[in-house]
Order: C-alpha cells, then structure tokens, then sequence
C-alpha cells in the first residue's frame, strides 16, 4: 500500500508538472500570436497610407505641372502614326523602321 501511495504522489506530481509546463507554452505561444497580430494590423494600416500616397502623387493634375516645368510635352499626333508605321513594318517584315 505504501509503494501504491508513493507512485501516485509521484504520478500527481508529475502531471502538474506536465500540467504547469502546457499552460505555460500555450501563455507564450499566445503572446507571439497577439504580437504578430498587432504587427500584421501595423502593416496594412502602413500599406493603406502608402496606397493613399501613391494615388496622391500619381494624380494627372499634380504630374502635368511638373512635366512641363521639366520641358516635357504631351505627344505628338505625328509621333503615334509614326509608331503605328514602325509597328506595321515589323509586323508585315517589310523594310526595317527608319
């Protein structure tokens, strides 16, 4: 009977061991995943912004000015025939574009 007592003490002891180290990685694992939560809510909160930005900066009505300051003009009628002529050529083999 005592060796009985003895191996379930020991039993007992163990599994709140076991019981202790579980809840302990579990408490951990638990804080890793909030964090990469609040991490992963930082960066699409940080990507929304930069997509903001980027359509700020992209608008035609900002680009426009700041084109022509450069000397930059829009393009020419006779700069898309032209390309339509090179296209053409190449497409049909004929004499290579000028």
């Amino acid at each position: 009977m005592r060796l009985l007592s003895i191996s379930a003490l020991f039993m007992a002891l163990a599994s709140a061991f076991l019981l202790y180290s579980l809840n302990y990685d579990a408490r951990t694992l638990e804080a890793r995943l909030r964090a990469q939560e609040a991490t992963a809510e930082t960066i699409r909160a940080d990507i929304a912004v930069l997509k903001a930005e980027r359509a700020h900066l992209a608008r035609p009505g900002r680009i426009e000015p700041l084109a022509r300051a450069q000397g930059l003009k829009p393009i020419a009628e006779r700069q898309v025939v032209k390309m339509r002529e090179i296209e053409n050529r190449l497409i049909t083999g004929s004499a290579t574009p000028r």
